[in-house]
């Protein structure tokens, strides 16, 4: 009995702590992300329409017509040449960069700063800007008829460059994220073990290959796994750049097919089974990618 009532005073105050340290941030997470996610998918499951009255519960039938659906494939497609290109160019191209900033002045400094600068911006100046740069009369075509280009590429108004182009935007944004991820990793790189490495004849190519590189195995997939969400979900640069174009669903995503089927057709049914597949098919690949890449961690 003695120990029994010795046992409340202990829950209670673990209880209490919860309460006041877990308790706002479990109620934040139920709030707008659990509870909107099931939200969806009870819609998912009906052929719901904000101005139709009735409502009927079809069971799976959205997401059968869904596997079907030309423009869903369409945007499946365009979704993951896109996710793609802004997993492997920022990646690489980051990685280079960052080995060349691995330096110490103020110099060097100066420029990690630079590289960092568009991934603070909102994602909406970086859109206008690529735009206002990117057009037919833009900066970049002037360039190229001054160097002797008479007809440039239409790239954001040429379907076999603009889905290309819109790729190049987002890995422009992303890069320096990926620079300052790999230079933290390269800032943990024991420096004895370079010199060990260089004292028993091995180059800088060498040296890179058999031990920096696999001791950013954690910045790689870090990297990996935020560019790989950040690009199936992309809907802002979709929006404001091409929206969907150019022609029928040249760049359109999955994500840009949600808020179109959602909010301009109103069918909010089979919106929401959009948004629960592309949930699902983004949950499956970040966690086979972080698999495979934490493996690699372990096996250092």
């Amino acid at each position: 009995m003695s120990a029994s009532v010795s046992r409340r005073p202990v829950f209670g105050r673990r209880a209490w702590h919860f309460l006041s340290f877990g308790g706002p941030g479990t109620a934040v997470y139920v709030c707008f992300v659990l509870a909107p996610i099931l939200i969806s998918l009870g819609y998912s499951l009906t052929n719901y329409n904000p101005f139709r009255g009735e409502t009927h519960f079809v069971g799976l039938d959205n997401y059968r017509v869904l596997l079907t659906d030309e423009e869903f494939l369409t945007s499946l497609k365009v979704t993951s040449i896109l996710t793609a290109i802004v997993v492997i160019v920022p990646n690489v191209a980051g990685l280079a960069i960052a080995v060349l900033l691995d330096r110490q002045s103020w110099f060097f400094s100066s420029l990690r700063t630079v590289f960092f600068v568009p991934v603070v911006l909102s994602s909406v100046v970086v859109s206008v800007i690529w735009t206002r740069l990117l057009d037919n009369d833009g900066l970049i075509n002037q360039t190229l008829r001054a160097l002797g280009v008479d007809e440039p590429p239409g790239w954001l108004s040429d379907p076999d460059y603009a889905l290309y182009s819109l790729g190049a935007i987002l890995s422009w944004q992303m890069l320096g994220f990926c620079v300052v991820i790999y230079l933290a990793g390269l800032q943990h790189v024991p420096q004895e073990l370079l010199e060990a490495a260089s004292i028993d004849g091995a180059g800088p190519v060498r040296r890179f290959s058999r031990i920096t590189w696999p001791l950013l195995a954690p910045a790689l997939t870090i990297n990996t796994v935020i560019l790989l969400i950040s690009a199936f979900k992309i809907f802002d640069h979709v929006q404001i750049i091409t929206r969907g174009g150019p022609g029928t669903g040249t760049t359109a995503t999955i994500a840009y097919n949600v808020l179109q089927t959602g909010f301009v057709a109103n069918r909010q049914g089979f919106a929401s089974a959009m948004a629960i597949l592309m949930l699902v098919i983004i949950a499956v690949l970040s966690g086979v990618a972080l698999k495979l890449l934490q493996r690699r961690e372990v096996d250092l």
